[in-house]
């Protein structure tokens, strides 16, 4: 029996600007959402696997620069970039993944080749870059990913002496959610025709970050999951408190023993776990019967989906 196929996309959480009461600031990200999400509907109702179309999805938001991913993504103290991407296919528990890279285009195509590998599940820095050389991938200067928007968001992250845990597509120009508050992560998750599941997550990180910090986007159970049997899962917000609370795989975990439903255990993980350390942020699922849950505890998280042939939703704030 086909399933009827699912994608689910995020650009990153955050909180309300005033900018957001003129919905014309909005549209273009949420154009920007619905081309994407029609793209990786289209390949799913042509029959592709999950992970194709989330891998897509994801390469989309790494090309846009309204997201902190790829080209747009944002700096760390050192004025330099390190991204960070994981993906994960829910048929057979595969994943792969990088962490601090500056050269590869799109860090998510390097992460599905460490999955297709096999041999490792995680490559970091110089020895995730020499790998996507071997592997082909396309590579750039690292000032490719930079904006003047970023670089402007850096300047002041360093003026007022804080790390901004924040997803800044569009400094200054009138972004809906605020600049200082938002978390910068692009992700997707898919059900596919046969039933299949599968999560991408890719990330520049937070803005004058240390150098050598590595967030829950790349690590497998923290910010991206995928289980044929429950729900994949991407995540995104303050990291370390992800990490803390193997937040992606706990969704699953609550499903399996605790027999929560899939927005049973996204609640609870994003309501309660994460609060309680100070967590906050938001998540994407879908699990195998083709519900999806999209809960976060900040004021607003860029956010689409599409089910079947019915037409892509987007949304910004609640």
């Amino acid at each position: 029996m086909k399933s009827s196929p699912v994608i689910a996309i995020h650009g990153g959480a955050g909180t309300i600007s005033a900018a957001a009461l003129d919905a014309s600031a909005a549209q273009a990200y949420h154009d920007a959402l619905r081309v994407i999400v029609q793209a990786s509907q289209a390949l799913l109702l042509k029959g592709a696997p999950a992970l194709d179309a989330v891998c897509l999805a994801v390469e989309m938001l790494e090309d846009c620069p309204l997201f902190n991913a790829g080209h747009g993504a944002v700096f760390t103290a050192a004025e330099t970039h390190e991204l960070d991407a994981a993906v994960m296919n829910g048929a057979d528990l595969r994943a792969g993944a990088v962490a601090g890279v500056s050269h590869i285009r799109r860090p998510v195509r390097a992460a599905r080749a460490v999955m297709e590998d096999g041999a490792h599940v995680l490559l970091a820095g110089a020895g995730a870059e020499a790998f996507a050389r071997e592997r082909g991938l396309e590579m750039v200067e690292p000032a490719y990913f930079s904006t003047e928007a970023r670089r402007a968001q850096l300047h002041r992250a360093q003026a007022a002496n804080r790390v901004v845990l924040d997803h800044d597509g569009a400094a200054g120009s009138g972004a809906p959610l605020d600049e200082g508050r938002k978390f910068g992560t692009v992700g997707a998750v898919a059900l596919d025709l046969a039933g299949h599941l599968a999560a991408a997550t890719s990330t520049g990180g937070m803005t004058n970050k240390r150098v050598g910090r590595v967030g829950d986007s790349p690590l497998i159970g923290a910010g991206t999951y995928a289980d044929d049997k429950r729900a994949a899962v991407s995540c995104t917000g303050t990291g370390e408190m992800f990490i803390r609370a193997a937040a992606a795989y706990d969704v699953c975990a609550r499903m399996r023993y605790a027999g929560q439903s899939l927005a049973q255990a996204a609640q609870a993980v994003v309501m309660q776990s994460l609060p309680a350390i100070g967590g906050s942020g938001g998540l994407i699922a879908v699990d195998r019967l083709g519900n999806v849950c999209m809960p976060f505890n900040t004021e607003g998280m860029y956010r689409g989906h599409a089910r079947g042939t019915d037409a892509p939703q987007t949304a910004i704030h609640r």
